[in-house]
């Protein structure tokens, strides 16, 4: 699996290029800005994208998808509960106050357990609510993408609409702590020491699991 973490746009999020050695087919995770560098990255490792995912729908991790698709023709893809809320008037009227583009109604929705095929590898889908309802990590080969659910040391916020605390714990402990010790989280955000981590090391270190799990 080629992994190729970005860091793009005004709110610093982690974009990710995730491609199939063998057949150079590729998806990007959450491209939220800087949409013409993250293309000339794809184009420099001879990568084709075959479909965008979004972690959840918050306006960072979702702006640059219009033009994302204007320049690749490719699909978007998220879960129907973030797809729903942030293709409201209430959704795209989130992202003009932080400034930032709407992101067009997905063209595809993801659920838990599914598999999104990228040439002859795959990512499978794990819903993990709590920061928005609709929030999912993504899981290949001992990666995960966390998007806002986890990040390196901490957990994402859940003040906004549709996010609680207790349900992202929940969603940490039965759906993130089970995966092998050894698989290496990439956050949606480097908030960290570092910028990737493991699920032991967070399972040892990260406060959010030993002071409330």
């Amino acid at each position: 699996m080629i992994i190729k973490q970005v860091v793009v746009g005004s709110f610093q999020v982690c974009c990710y290029i995730v491609g199939c050695e063998k057949t150079r087919q590729c998806v990007l995770i959450d491209p939220a800005g800087d949409e013409e560098r993250v293309v000339s990255i794809v184009k420099d490792l001879g990568l084709e994208v075959k479909a965008i995912v979004n972690t959840h729908g918050h306006p960072d991790h979702t702006c640059g998808n219009k033009k994302i698709v204007a320049m690749t023709g490719v699909k978007i893809l998220m879960h129907p509960l973030d797809d729903e809320y942030f293709s409201s008037p209430a959704g795209m009227a989130m992202a003009r106050q932080f400034g930032l583009e709407p992101s067009p109604p997905a063209d595809g929705h993801i659920q838990d357990g599914d598999r999104i095929e990228i040439g002859e590898t795959a990512l499978k889908v794990i819903h993990t609510p709590g920061h928005t309802p609709g929030g999912v990590c993504l899981y290949g080969e001992n990666n995960l993408f966390t998007g806002d659910t986890l990040f390196v040391g901490a957990v994402g916020r859940t003040d906004l609409p549709g996010g609680s605390l207790d349900i992202m714990l929940q969603s940490i402990k039965n759906k993130i702590l089970t995966l092998p010790d050894e698989t290496v989280v990439w956050p949606g955000h480097n908030y960290g020491v570092t910028p990737t981590s493991t699920v032991a090391k967070e399972r040892k270190t990260n406060p959010y699991i030993t002071d409330f799990l």
